[in-house]
């Protein structure tokens, strides 16, 4: 997956949380309907900025961005900050 297709995506999962946001809104969906699917929503992001950042760190030392694969959620989400 190259930067652009990430940066894709990442733009997609976030027209998706508005939508959600908007049905909830509207009463199309339930809140727990949203929040279950909101958590799924954060998760990606955090797997897909995560795999930018490492693609954009390989790039900047001269390593080939394209041997970096995303991280599992467990391991995106636990890490320490």
């Amino acid at each position: 997956m190259d930067d652009n297709s990430v940066l894709s995506r990442i733009n997609g999962l976030v027209e998706e949380e508005h939508q959600l946001r908007r049905q909830l809104s509207q009463g199309e969906i339930s809140s727990t309907e949203e929040h279950a699917r909101l958590k799924e929503l954060e998760e990606a992001l955090d797997q897909c900025w995560d795999l930018l950042r490492r693609r954009r760190a390989a790039r900047d030392v001269g390593h080939d961005p394209d041997a970096e694969q995303a991280h599992a959620v467990s391991e995106v989400e636990n890490y320490l900050q």
